[in-house]
């Protein structure tokens, strides 16, 4: 009776084995908290590693390219996961499938005017020292991009470089970055 409820039991665990391994994999969503192939969280910022960049419209090299991006360190945020491919959104809201070759793990954030002030006009202050009162080191336009080096969750220090090449060192009210998420830290 023993050795049969034994043969029972390993026949179960073999046979949910072979079912489970010929589905196909799941593909996370922003709710499920965990991406099933890399195991890091979803959702979770990163930066497109190269200049040209397809987002497609599904995971494989056979779905259309639904548009091309031309910015290498352009953050993006990764929702979903499937094999080689990672769903990817951007500032603007815009969804797609990259392969994960294309990602990198450098964090990267756009300065947003934030919703208190016009799109196109507003500059933002990056800062010498976390602190509203602190000098301007730079006036940043809504769009520029910076390297994030950390993030206290109200302030986060970032280097960008402005048009005559020169990195500037700062810190910026993290509400007004794309690409941290309130109250992150990071470090």
């Amino acid at each position: 009776m023993r050795a049969s409820r034994l043969s029972f039991a390993v026949a179960a665990l073999l046979l949910s084995g072979l079912v489970s391994a010929g589905a196909a994999p799941p593909v996370a969503s922003p709710e499920t908290g965990i991406g099933p192939v890399t195991k890091l969280p979803l959702p979770r910022y990163a930066s497109l590693k190269t200049d040209r960049v397809n987002l497609r419209e599904g995971p494989s090299k056979d779905h259309r390219t639904l548009w091309v991006f031309q910015r290498a360190g352009l953050p993006v945020e990764i929702v979903g996961e499937f094999e080689t491919w990672r769903r990817i959104r951007d500032s603007e809201g815009t969804e797609g499938w990259v392969l994960h070759s294309l990602l990198s793990g450098r964090r990267t954030a756009i300065v947003n005017a934030g919703p208190d002030k016009g799109p196109e006009k507003a500059a933002v202050s990056l800062r010498a020292k976390a602190d509203e009162g602190a000098a301007d080191e730079a006036r940043l336009q809504t769009g520029v991009i910076g390297s994030v080096k950390s993030c206290t969750g109200t302030w986060c220090r970032v280097i960008v470089t402005l048009p005559n090449r020169r990195d500037v060192d700062g810190y910026i009210r993290q509400n007004r970055l794309w690409g941290v998420y309130p109250n992150e830290v990071v470090e």
